[in-house]
């Protein structure tokens, strides 16, 4: 017996990487792609590349506008609890809504999910829930990539991130810093929750009260304190596109990392910046009791949530109200939180 005769053959499921469940997944997640299918997407999954016609979409002269992120430790509570079907939803709005503030129609997704030993129905829930997403946000979902990788990450866990192509009609990219001026007005666009920021935070304050994932949330006794923590993150897109396509928006901010502090001022010139009146509005029960439990003080959570506010409307004054009134009408709750000041 030679020594090559002696060695058992191996293969790459020896090794921790089933390629049967990689196929089976993508099997499930090909109706769910399907679903998402809008004007311009051409093709279907298990190309090479995503393939999308910005001429069948409807532009003239687009500028193409890109975003990636991810939903940070939110994860950790999806691994705790086990709850796997909304997570996708928040990955697409953190993508979607940073470029519609750029002014952009969120045109195609692509996901990337890594893991160290693929759960196909974990997975597919995550899916379906980035499909979701991808419907609420007017996208197609042409592609992704699914990474089993032993030995990478803790069993049961795994790692998301997203990719979204938008277009602008060169004419309506946002922010329109050369109008902006003093006086115009802030609109606020409520939140569901932390959205996908501070979660890091979060948890050392959930450590800190005592209380279980499963049990009642003390800021809403409808829903666990699991369920209420992860509320996904809205999805701006369908109220908020119309109005960027009346050139009625001088500038969007999506409050994510750094919260109002350090996310509105980007959407400003040099000699302006953004006023709040923090007495405009109450914060929602469920920052009133991280801020309690956890002895945040204004400053920091201000700086690390977005305190009750998903998206920022810069508009002028004399449209405020008509604006808010078509944005009512679209199921929204606008309310004005402040306005642009000089430096």
């Amino acid at each position: 017996m030679t020594g090559s005769d002696s060695k058992t053959p191996m293969t790459y499921r020896d090794a921790g990487v089933d390629i049967d469940a990689g196929e089976a997944l993508v099997d499930a997640i090909k109706p769910l792609a399907a679903s998402t299918k809008r004007a311009g997407a051409d093709g279907a999954l298990g190309g090479f590349g995503g393939l999308f016609d910005l001429k069948a979409a409807g532009f003239k002269d687009p500028i193409l506008v890109s975003g990636t992120d991810g939903v940070g430790t939110k994860l950790m509570l999806a691994f705790a609890t086990g709850r796997h079907e909304t997570i996708g939803i928040d990955l697409v709005a953190m993508c979607a809504n940073d470029v519609l503030a750029q002014g952009a129609e969120p045109l195609f997704f692509l996901d990337y999910f890594a893991t160290g030993k693929l759960e196909t129905g974990t997975a597919a829930k995550v899916v379906a829930g980035i499909a979701e997403g991808c419907r609420q946000a007017g996208c197609t979902l042409v592609g992704g990539e699914t990474a089993e990788m032993p030995g990478m990450y803790a069993p049961g866990h795994y790692d998301l991130a997203g990719f979204v192509v938008g277009a602008v009609e060169r004419t309506d990219v946002l922010p329109k810093t050369e109008d902006m001026k003093a006086g115009d007005v802030l609109i606020a666009l409520p939140s569901s929750g932390p959205h996908a920021n501070g979660y890091s935070l979060v948890r050392r304050i959930v450590e800190r009260s005592g209380l279980k994932w499963d049990d009642k949330a003390p800021f809403d006794d409808k829903l666990t304190l699991g369920e209420a923590l992860l509320a996904p993150t809205r999805i701006y897109v369908k109220s908020v596109l119309q109005l960027i396509r009346l050139k009625r928006i001088k500038g969007l901010a999506h409050i994510t990392g750094g919260g109002l502090t350090e996310n509105a001022p980007r959407m400003c010139p040099d000699h302006l910046v953004p006023k709040f009146d923090y007495s405009a509005w109450e914060l929602p029960p469920v920052f009133k009791w991280l801020q309690d439990v956890g002895a945040v003080s204004d400053e920091e959570m201000r700086r690390t949530f977005n305190c009750g506010v998903g998206m920022v409307l810069a508009v002028e004054p004399a449209v405020a109200q008509p604006l808010m009134e078509r944005l009512f009408n679209e199921g929204e709750a606008p309310f004005v939180i402040g306005e642009l000041a000089a430096k």
